[in-house]
């Protein structure tokens, strides 16, 4: 029997390489459409890739054209908050405008299900935490107003067009596959955990903290991490629901507990055994003191829950992953 296809745009990057291993697994062949400015074409294990930019509307065309895809998950954007902000049309022309060439060779094709990668970014500062997803949505760098666009153009899409979809707002992505198959490669890395085991394992002088005063605990920022592949796990969800004729939905994704940069280091120290050099410096403009997830409706409506809530867990993937990758 055919397997259903996915075209999955980004999907050499790190969540969409870990989410294309899980549609596999989950019976789909993922198609990975991807210009590899940022993907690894390594990752690219469980079904063809097709390497082209999405504002290429012919090649797109003729990718989907030749696989008939029954849904689309899109990952390809850039993510970088603090590059958005020295370099926002890019951004722009990037997330946002890359998007409607994908949504219009969509509609081309009568393709009407997509799953979405947005982000927390969307809330900018939150007023509560666990955030949910009705909180006023406040993003506070280019990176952040781009997906909140696209979310937006989703919504009005639907609406117009009858197309299905969901958005997953997700917090900070952590770990590697369990398998060691896959992990995080960006360059230049920008994730707290991998800089962290880095400068664990030699690869960096020393691991900077941004401030020291906030009002929580230790007096560092606090984040929610959430395990790539449980996010790889919810992207798939995400499918079988549109393909099984769920409504649209827009969902958080994150484990609802928070860990200080202090903790990510102590935490790291206890896995690998190294010493850190830890080097003070001043607040980032825009880093609000504690961002963690309500993610009760990914709970709910995807029946999706993170078997890899655990901070160890999470870095001792990693750690595996970047060890692997020295040898």
């Amino acid at each position: 029997m055919t397997k259903p296809v996915i075209l999955v745009t980004g999907g050499a990057g790190f969540v969409g390489s870990h989410t294309c291993k899980a549609l596999a697994r989950a019976g789909y062949l993922p198609v990975v459409y991807d210009n590899l400015s940022n993907g690894v074409q390594e990752a690219v294990r469980w079904g063809p890739l097709e390497i082209g930019a999405l504002e290429d509307e012919v090649r797109l065309a003729a990718v989907i054209a030749h696989y008939k895809p029954v849904a689309v998950v899109h990952f390809a954007a850039f993510i970088e908050a603090g590059e958005s902000v020295r370099e926002p049309k890019r951004f722009y022309r990037n997330n946002v405008a890359g998007t409607l060439s994908l949504l219009r060779a969509m509609r081309e094709a009568n393709i009407k299900r997509i799953v979405f990668s947005s982000t927390a970014a969307v809330y900018g500062a939150p007023e509560r935490t666990p955030i949910p997803e009705e909180h006023p949505l406040r993003p506070m760098n280019p990176y952040g107003r781009s997906k909140l666009m696209v979310e937006e153009i989703l919504a009005d899409i639907a609406a117009a067009y009858g197309v299905s979809y969901v958005a997953l707002r997700y917090f900070n992505a952590a770990g590697a596959d369990p398998d060691g198959e896959l992990g995080e490669n960006h360059q230049p890395e920008t994730h707290l955990i991998p800089l962290v085991l880095q400068a664990a394992y030699g690869l960096r002088s020393d691991i900077a903290i941004f401030g020291t005063d906030y009002d929580t605990p230790d007096g560092t920022c606090i984040r929610d991490y959430v395990h790539v592949t449980d996010l790889a796990s919810a992207h798939t969800l995400a499918v079988h629901r549109l393909i099984s004729g769920g409504d649209s939905l827009i969902a958080n994704l994150g484990t609802g507990c928070g860990f200080s940069v202090r903790e990510v280091i102590n935490t790291v120290v206890s896995v690998t055994g190294h010493k850190i050099a830890i080097r003070y410096a001043e607040r980032r403009a825009g880093d609000p003191a504690v961002l963690v997830a309500n993610a009760g409706r990914a709970h709910s409506e995807l029946g999706w829950a993170p078997r890899f809530a655990s901070l160890n867990e999470q870095v001792l993937h990693a750690a595996n992953w970047l060890v692997k990758g020295k040898n």
